[in-house]
């Protein structure tokens, strides 16, 4: 994101503008430019706070779907086996809540 923008939080606060006889009041714009660094600073840190709990989210996303097959591989062994019906019935409750976490079932 960072290398789309065209301007940094410095850049602004050193930029220099050229002084005309009937130019903008400098204080004015000097208060002005403090506002946009302000806004643009916590721009930047909001974006990277949403990037860093993207990453994170990607990351339970992939460590629970990989619980999942997981738990499914185990479940389509125990069912193809036809061995013990409660463990069955465990591996399926734990599935069924894995789905609905995984993918928002209700």
């Amino acid at each position: 994101m960072e290398e789309k923008l065209f301007l940094t939080p410095q850049e602004i606060l050193e930029h220099e503008f050229k002084i005309d006889a009937r130019g903008y009041r400098m204080q004015e714009v000097d208060k002005f430019l403090d506002m946009v660094i302000r806004d643009y600073t916590e721009f930047l840190r909001y974006i990277k706070k949403l990037e860093q709990d993207n990453i994170d989210l990607i990351e339970d996303n992939r460590k629970l779907q990989s619980e999942y097959r997981r738990i499914k591989a185990e479940l389509e062994s125990v069912s193809g086996s036809g061995s013990n019906n409660s463990a069955s019935t465990d591996v399926l409750k734990r599935l069924s809540n894995l789905e609905k976490i995984v993918y928002g079932k209700e």
